[in-house]
């Protein structure tokens, strides 16, 4: 046997041809699911809950302001009083958020100097919600440390 011979047979045998059809039945099987799933209106079950389905422990209204280039971030309350003034080394994460909530709201033409609601649920969730533009960050899902600066704002 020549040496290109041994080399295409070998070639035919790197993937077998059971795992191409399992492969194949898989993406069908999902597309199935994702189908059903879209043509009778399943609801999202890996979404948190909303706040109806769950109690609020504690509620406040906060505006962000951020230097982009820096990371300092400061968080007023309702009447314009400082909550928070984080420098550079602390409020890397607020200023994140406060660039994702601008850039939603720029997308939208929405105002930047509406505030947002901070929210803790009696489940422990924290999340914050943009009531202007529905946009939502559920804040457990940057980490607890990033949490627990958003956490610290409750009190």
């Amino acid at each position: 046997m020549m040496p290109e011979q041994r080399l295409a047979a070998r070639d035919r045998e790197m993937v077998p041809t059971t795992l191409i059809r399992a492969l194949g039945v898989l993406v069908v099987c999902a597309l199935f699911i994702v189908t059903y799933a879209r043509l009778t209106d399943r609801p999202l079950e890996a979404m948190p809950v909303m706040e109806g389905e769950a109690g609020i422990l504690r509620e406040r209204t906060i505006f962000l302001d951020a230097d982009g280039s820096t990371g300092a971030a400061r968080v007023l309350d309702t009447n314009g009083t400082v909550i928070a003034q984080l420098d550079p080394s602390q409020g890397g994460f607020v200023a994140g958020v406060h660039r994702a909530l601008k850039f939603e709201r720029e997308r939208r033409g929405a105002d930047m100097s509406q505030p947002v609601r901070l929210i803790e649920f009696e489940t422990g969730q924290l999340s914050l919600r943009d009531d202007v533009t529905g946009w939502r960050a559920e804040l457990i899902g940057f980490g607890a440390k990033n949490a627990a600066a958003f956490a610290a704002l409750l009190n």
